[in-house]
Parts: C-alpha cells; sequence; structure tokens
C-alpha cells in the first residue's frame, strides 16, 4: 500500500454533490454506461473469448482472455487448503451478480452468494484468482467464458426450492481451477460436474469456455437439459461438446457455438454421451434423415448480428488471406443502389479457428478489446448524427463517442452496434511452459472499459492484490475503488470524447507500456529468486509478486485520479 495519504482508506460515501454535477454536465450521468447494465438484460453479447495456442503466439506461451459484463469485478484471491476425508464443498448461486444478496448489494469478499447443494470437496485446493468469474490458478490453468444462447427448451430458470439443477459455469470453472493443473483435465472435471449435478445457466443461455494451461487451448461448449431434470433420472444433467484447439490456431468465442462437428475417434474432441441422444429424443435431429449432425445448428438459434461482427472483425484481420471476408471497412466500395449494399454471412462461414499470418501477441489481444470497429460500418462515432455543419462541410463532432446510453442513442436517432467488449472487468491470460508457475502464468486485468482503463499484470504466484480492486460496489460510489475511478474519467471524457481520448492516452499509455516493458525483468528476477536455494526462495519470490502487483494498482488509481482533475477542469467549461 502506498504511503501517499490520497491512498489511505477511508469509508465508502454516497456520491458527492459536486460528483453529480460533474456527470450531470455529460448530459448523461450514470446512465451513459448503466453500470447495472448486468442486471437489466441477459449476457448474451456482453462477453469476447479470444484463445491463442502456442504456435500461434508471439513469445510461445498459451494465452485465453475474457470481457465481461457482469456487476462483479472485484478481484479475490482464494488460497489453496486442506480438507479432511469426507468434507463436503458448497454449491453457490448468484456469484456473478454480487452473490445472494437480495438488495444486489455487493456482499463481503469471499461470500460467494447463496449456497444451494454440496458436492464432495477435494482433499488439497490450488489458490486461484476469482473475480464473477474464476480466472487463473497458481498452476497457470486459465478459463476464458462467454455466454451463448441455446434452444429455450433446453433452458432452465432458478426457483428457489424447487430448481433441482445445481452447477452453474462459473461454480463448475471455481472447481476446476482449484483441483486441475492441465486443461484437458479441467474439461472433463467440468463435463462431469454438470452431467451429475445438472447445469443451472446463470445469465439464461448456454455457456461456452476457452479452457488454457501452458500446452494446449480447449474450447467447450455447455448446454443444458430444461428444468425437468432430475438426479434420480439417471440421464446427464447436461449436453456438452470440446474441441482442442490446434496449436497454431486462433479461437473466438463472441457468444455463440463454434463447434459443428463432433467426431470421438479424434482424440482432440470430447463430448458427453447424450450430445447426439438428446437432439434425437427431442425431433431436432433425425440420424437416417441423410443430414449430418452439426452441433452447433442443433442446439443454438440461430447466430447474431453482434456476434458475426466480432468474428468478422478478428478472424479478418489475423487471417486476412484465408478468404473473401465481407468488405465492412467504411473505405469498401458502396453495392449497387445503395450507398452500402451486402449479403449477410451465416455462423458456417466462420471457421472454428485461424492460423494466424503474423504470430499474436498480448497486447494484439488487448487492441481487439479496446477496438470500437473503428472505420468500419459498425463504427458508431460515424453515424451522420455525430456530423455537423463547419466552414462549408460536415465534420465529426468532439462529443462523437462509442460509449453513449440507451437514452442517447434515441434522442440522436443513432443505430447501437457494439463494442468488443463490455463495461465491467477483463483479462488476458499469457501461461507460459518454459518459467516456473509463481511468474510463468500472469493475467493482464483491466476493470470497466478497456477502451478507457489501463490492463495491470497480475501474477500467478502473488498472494493478494490491492484493495482498490477488491472494493466495488455499483450501487454506491467510492473513492477507494478503481473501478470507480475508471469509470469516473469515462463520463468525464463524454464531455468532450474525440479530445479527450488524446488526453487519456497520453497519460495511460506510458504507464502501461512500462508494464510490459518491465516484464522481462521481472522474470529475471524471479528465476534469480527461486534459483538461489534458500528455503524461503518461495516466499521470497510471493512477496516480491505481490508487492509489485499491489504498487501497479496503486499506480493506476493514482493516474485515474488525475485524470479526472485534469479531464473536469479542461473540458466542464464547454457546457455553457
Amino acid at each position: 500500500m502506498s504511503d501517499d495519504p490520497r491512498f489511505k482508506a477511508k469509508k465508502a460515501v454516497s456520491i458527492p454533490r459536486s460528483v453529480k454535477w460533474a456527470l450531470a454536465l455529460c448530459g448523461l450521468a450514470l446512465a451513459a454506461l448503466p453500470l447495472g447494465a448486468a442486471e437489466q438484460a441477459p449476457g448474451f453479447e456482453g462477453c469476447t473469448v479470444i484463445g491463442v495456442g502456442r504456435l500461434a503466439s508471439a513469445d510461445g506461451s498459451v494465452m485465453t482472455s475474457h470481457t465481461d459484463c457482469c456487476s462483479e469485478c472485484r478481484i479475490q484471491v482464494v488460497p489453496g487448503r486442506t480438507f479432511p476425508k469426507g468434507a463436503m464443498a458448497p454449491v453457490h448461486w448468484g456469484m456473478i451478480y454480487f452473490g445472494a444478496s437480495d438488495d444486489r448489494r455487493a456482499l463481503p469478499l469471499g461470500d460467494f452468494g447463496r449456497v444451494i447443494g454440496r458436492i464432495p470437496q477435494a482433499e488439497r485446493t490450488f489458490t486461484y484468482f476469482h473475480t464473477g468469474y474464476s480466472q487463473m490458478n497458481e498452476r497457470q490453468l486459465a478459463i476464458g467464458e462467454s455466454t451463448c444462447s441455446q434452444r429455450a427448451e433446453l433452458d432452465v430458470p432458478y426457483i428457489e426450492g424447487l430448481t433441482r439443477q445445481i452447477m452453474t459455469v462459473e461454480q463448475a470453472q471455481v472447481f476446476a481451477l482449484e483441483r486441475c493443473s492441465a486443461a484437458r483435465e479441467a474439461v472433463k472435471l467440468i463435463g462431469g460436474l454438470v452431467e451429475k449435478y445438472g447445469f443451472l445457466p446463470s445469465c439464461g443461455g448456454s455457456e461456452a469456455l476457452c479452457i488454457a494451461d501452458p500446452k494446449e487451448l480447449w474450447e467447450m461448449e455447455i448446454c443444458g437439459v430444461g428444468p425437468d431434470w432430475t438426479p434420480e433420472s439417471g440421464k446427464p444433467g447436461a449436453v456438452w461438446a470440446a474441441r482442442r484447439v490446434p496449436d497454431d490456431h486462433v479461437v473466438v468465442i463472441a457468444n455463440h457455438f463454434r463447434i459443428r462437428e463432433v467426431d470421438l475417434r479424434d482424440p482432440g474432441m470430447m463430448a458427453s454421451s447424450n450430445y447426439m441422444k438428446e437432439a434425437v429424443d427431442r425431433g431436432w435431429y433425425d440420424p437416417k434423415g441423410g443430414r449430418p449432425f452439426i452441433w452447433s445448428e442443433v442446439y443454438a438459434p440461430p447466430v447474431r448480428e453482434g456476434s458475426l461482427s466480432r468474428m468478422w472483425l478478428i478472424y479478418s484481420a489475423l487471417a486476412p488471406s484465408l478468404k473473401p471476408w465481407p468488405a465492412r471497412a467504411m473505405t469498401a466500395p458502396a453495392g449497387p443502389g445503395t450507398l452500402y449494399s451486402q449479403g449477410m454471412e451465416g455462423e458456417a462461414f466462420y471457421p472454428f479457428s485461424v492460423k494466424p499470418e503474423k504470430k499474436v501477441s498480448v497486447r494484439d489481444i488487448v487492441a481487439f478489446q479496446r477496438s470500437t470497429f473503428e472505420d468500419t460500418v459498425y463504427d458508431m462515432t460515424l453515424d451522420p448524427a455525430w456530423f455537423v455543419p463547419a466552414g462549408g462541410r460536415a465534420v465529426k463532432s468532439p462529443l462523437a463517442s462509442p460509449f453513449i446510453g440507451g437514452e442517447w442513442e434515441r434522442v440522436l436517432r443513432i443505430r447501437h452496434h457494439r463494442t468488443i467488449a463490455g463495461p465491467s472487468y477483463g483479462m488476458v491470460a499469457q501461461l507460459r511452459s518454459w518459467l516456473p508457475d509463481a511468474v510463468g502464468g500472469v493475467y493482464w486485468f483491466y476493470v470497466d472499459n478497456p477502451y478507457v482503463s489501463a490492463y495491470v499484470p497480475v501474477y500467478a504466484g502473488a498472494t493478494d492484490v490491492s484493495p482498490f480492486y477488491k472494493t466495488y460496489d455499483f450501487a454506491e460510489y467510492s473513492e477507494d475503488s478503481a473501478r470507480w475511478a475508471v469509470d469516473f474519467v469515462e463520463k468525464l471524457m463524454l464531455l468532450r470524447w474525440q479530445d479527450a481520448v488524446k488526453d487519456l492516452r497520453e497519460a495511460r499509455d506510458p504507464l502501461e507500456n512500462g508494464f510490459f516493458e518491465a516484464q522481462a525483468s521481472v522474470d529475471a528476477e524471479v528465476l534469480e529468486i527461486l534459483g538461489s536455494g534458500r528455503p524461503e526462495a518461495r516466499a521470497e519470490a510471493a512477496q516480491y509478486l505481490t508487492g509489485l502487483t499491489v504498487s501497479r494498482m496503486e499506480e493506476v488509481v493514482r493516474l485515474f485520479r488525475d485524470l479526472r482533475k485534469k479531464l473536469l477542469t479542461k473540458y466542464s467549461g464547454d457546457i455553457g
């Protein structure tokens, strides 16, 4: 913790009048990007995952990533423990929405919500890092999550005391990170858990996971089996399939299933025993009909444009020569008869994964997560509503932003297009087999909006994080919250977005660049500590990595507090 008096702990307070005034200047207040958005609508288009095999990455690491829109964005380091034989582990409901609190307010760290069941506990668990969805453990196992859609008949609403299914995907991720050290092992464990205890969707749909270790990358997709399932039926309580991503490929999950063919003769595929039978029994597939069984077409509804746009952006950028991609750049020729005309491709147009023409780095994934579809037909800042007359021509207003709220979209009559990431938190996990787990596993974490926020590295060997990253409640402003610090700056940027973005980058980028540039020296420092042979070397390495993580998080918060002052004084005068 810094000695700077500005970083001394304070009691959380309600939003002061001056803060409300500053936000009101934007004409947007907190509604500009509703902090409770995850409470209001399903997350079918909230999470984007990019996974990179070790031969496709710039440094030989395996990577998975996650952008999320749930309300629980606090980091908890959950230490590994030992348990007596016969112990039972609680199964929770409400983990991604501040637990089981009736008013949706933040529960204390360590309280994961309402207990709706119990399963046998492991005798030993690993330390893992938990946010809304758990992210990485001490053994360099990491998971990225993306909620998808499924047939309505497979949905399972949670009704307290009546619903028999108890295994949400976020709870299954916890058990996997507590108990597994390899991606293949985690796929089998999660599959077994949802089959035995019944898959319970927490966001109203199916789920896809990108599970990674330093050697392998797997993509796993899970559906429910409807509300009538009971454990006594003897039938699997879920339908799932998983496919290994080729080492030299990149996979993208954009809230839609990616697996098409299921061939269990392939050692790179796994599935539940009922992966086809469930569809046959429901009349969705006829094995004698002469048509192949296509997993994503049988269990998922038609793909949404918001999913296609993300797959198009990322795959066409990584493998531009693979095929003739849809021409959606604003510089592309207009189609006949309209300003812009083209056909819409389907989900099958996109391969499961692609071999990138250039090796992919952590910073490449960060750039994708920050993308607002700049200079494409999905770029909201190019909507005609933003263009105003000046000197005999139309110019883009300095207010033009891709992050305005729904009410302003209606007022300005701007068609909404999603960005790659929604507001909450996200990460890029970098898993490196040639380094000890403590420093080899690192996930680059942001809070709130990645376009605005700074990414800070969290190492697998760290035992704690800054209090600023353990504090957040969307219902109550706090000066001691990293997410509120970033969100405050974002709202002030809306005063004059186009110019404020330059101020943001001028302040943020040098700090963030320094984190990346220092990575090699951090690796070397930890290797030297661990190679000393001293009995206390592991503890020293943990202390070093923890102190580094905490101090960098404090730097990020300090930067956004300073930016807040700058933007408020620089741009509030624009409001007459």
